[in-house]
């Protein structure tokens, strides 16, 4: 599966590439959601892990942005936030969010997590 990390803190962004990476997934990074728009259409990721708290647009922007393109709308979405107060799970669902993963992430679930976004989204 072709996973796209959008996290600009190079430590969290590490971290999921590796987790990731060890369960044969195949990675992509961006450290901001306008280089992510590029990314996406460059390397059509089967899901996005997609940290909410971004310089520049946001990632609920950029959740919001990618739901009305027609090429994008399907695509499944993984939001990852250490701020949960700000960002409500049942509006990111809302937005079109598959799944919402409050930091600290558990590393050992990550994986599955995204592969159950994605299975959904195929259903």
């Amino acid at each position: 599966m072709k996973v796209l990390v959008i996290e600009d803190d190079p430590t969290d962004r590490k971290l999921m590439v590796a987790l990731l990476q060890m369960s044969g997934h195949i990675v992509r990074e961006s450290m901001s959601a306008e280089a992510a728009l590029d990314a996406i259409v460059a390397d059509n990721p089967d899901v996005i892990l997609l940290d909410l708290r971004l310089p520049g647009m946001d990632g609920l922007t950029l959740i919001r942005r990618l739901k009305a393109n027609a090429g994008t709308s399907q695509l499944p979405i993984v939001a990852v936030t250490a701020y949960p107060e700000r960002y409500r799970h049942d509006d990111l669902l809302a937005a079109g969010c598959q799944a919402c993963i409050v930091k600290p992430i558990d590393t050992r679930g990550l994986a599955k997590q995204l592969e159950d976004a994605a299975e959904r989204k195929s259903q």
